[in-house]
């Protein structure tokens, strides 16, 4: 799937699917896996806001409870300029990907695409747990 059409599944999501009554900040993500599957979600706000679920990890994690394992390409989008995913997303995205192409954008046209090494650097993965460097 290309850039642009991953970044609009990312902005119907952080329009139509965020629960965020108490921030009113609203951030959408769509993540395309390895086998051209895309999942999309919003952030979801809970009153003692710990509970809180990112779009990042809504997206990934309804992805990684239909069995997919390995992400491609992930885009965020938020209500602010160049929404970065916070650092427990960023762990998890590591976690289903040693180099994703991570796309933060603000339209489809304006967008910036990093490397899980610029936003993660000296990153923590499976296989450092698993021995298999």
């Amino acid at each position: 799937m290309n850039k642009e059409k991953l970044i609009e599944l990312a902005l119907k999501a952080r329009d139509e699917a965020t629960y965020t009554p108490y921030s009113h900040f609203n951030v959408g993500c769509a993540v395309e896996m390895e086998d051209g599957s895309v999942y999309s979600g919003g952030n979801i706000e809970i009153s003692s806001y710990s509970p809180t679920n990112c779009a990042e990890r809504t997206a990934i994690f309804k992805a990684v409870s239909e069995g997919k394992r390995e992400i491609k390409k992930i885009a965020v989008v938020g209500d602010n300029e160049d929404t970065f995913p916070c650092g427990v997303c960023r762990q998890v995205i590591r976690e289903f990907s040693k180099d994703p192409e991570i796309i933060i954008a603000n339209s489809t046209t304006d967008y910036k695409v990093f490397t899980m090494e610029e936003i993660l650097p000296h990153s923590f993965g499976p296989e450092d747990l698993l021995g298999e460097k």
